[in-house]
């Protein structure tokens, strides 16, 4: 049995707060550098620096010390509802959380983004109050999907033991509904697929080990030897086992139809061959409308260990995607790292 990093079942703000400010105290602790990168990238400007600065013979008011080391001083506040449940009031008196500091930011976190007016109307207060201090508090509005997306972007495919905490942070949040609209649409996830890709292939179908978590996505695709060598649109994901009275089957998204069914049978046996349980280890298997053929390069020397999830509006440059096929063709003329 998998053992999850986060609280389930809860759908209470504490818990949704805790299981986030786990996530982040995890990448801290993974990496600092990657941690106060996230930092920067979402919540404070390019000249912020918050990571310890050590300096030789800097030079002060009076004197010329022999080294310092610093640390800029910022704190975050966070408020967090399951919905747009967000009040003036309340954000305002959190305010005074802060002290000194010299970065300040508050972030309001949900499942949505704020209501466009209800926004204007706290950024209009919060500008007043900003007027009478010496260093302003910057407003950041996100989602539980939009944390989860702007640590992606630190953190890459060789960081499997991040990558899997960020992976059933995601779990937990697809589970308790902390993301509700989903923008699924636009994300490929490559999986390793070596000897049996021409099976997966042929039978447009690949299987994972059911305890992994993964990111909601609509597209997969398939690695082999330094590159994406097929991608595929998602129509169907289907648990499978087999069990003394013959085969369980739990349609999580699709139809369950009787060529599935084969499909899997079929797929049970190809791991066989190559010494995988399919039978006693439960399996989801993702199915495809059909995997196209395409050559999407890693240009960097390191095999991939893991999977690994794209964003094809970034990849493709395009904020519409076209049909499976042209994203098949417009994939081979793009590399990756």
């Amino acid at each position: 049995m998998k053992i999850h990093y986060f609280q389930r079942y809860h759908a209470k703000e504490n818990v949704a707060t805790a299981n986030t400010m786990l996530l982040l105290s995890r990448l801290y602790q993974y990496s600092s550098d990657k941690f106060f990168r996230f930092l920067k990238s979402e919540f404070f400007s390019d000249s912020f620096e918050p990571e310890i600065v050590f300096n030789l013979q800097e030079k002060s008011i009076d004197s010329i010390p022999d080294a310092t080391i610093t640390q800029e001083s910022f704190k975050i506040v966070v408020e967090t509802k399951m919905s747009d449940w967000f009040y003036t009031d309340q954000l305002m008196r959190h305010l005074n959380s802060f002290s000194d500091e010299k970065y300040k930011v508050m972030i309001t976190l949900a499942p949505e983004l704020m209501a466009e007016d209800k926004k204007i109307i706290f950024e209009q207060q919060l500008k007043k109050y900003n007027a009478t201090q010496t260093s302003h508090v910057i407003h950041i509005n996100t989602t539980f999907e939009g944390m989860a997306n702007a640590i992606q972007e630190v953190i890459d495919d060789r960081d499997y033991e991040m990558q899997e905490v960020l992976d059933d942070y995601l779990n937990y949040c697809y589970n308790d509904g902390l993301i509700t609209v989903s923008d699924s649409w636009k994300f490929m996830r490559m999986q390793l697929a070596g000897a049996t890709l021409d099976f997966n292939v042929s039978e447009d179908i690949y299987y994972d080990n059911v305890e992994r978590g993964f990111r909601a996505h609509d597209y997969l695709s398939l690695y082999k030897n330094k590159s994406v060598r097929a991608v595929g649109k998602i129509c169907a994901r289907i648990i499978a086992i087999e069990t003394e009275n013959g085969m369980q089957y739990e349609a999580e998204y699709g139809e369950l139809t009787e060529e599935r069914k084969q499909k899997i049978l079929r797929a049970i046996v190809d791991g066989d061959e190559h010494g995988y349980d399919l039978r006693t280890i439960k399996h989801r298997y993702f199915f495809v409308d059909k995997f196209y053929e395409t050559d999407f390069k890693k240009i960097t020397p390191r095999a991939p260990m893991g999977t690994r999830v794209f964003d094809l509006t970034q990849i493709l440059e395009t904020e519409k995607l076209p049909g499976t096929q042209e994203i098949a063709d417009q994939l081979t003329t793009k590399t990756w790292s």
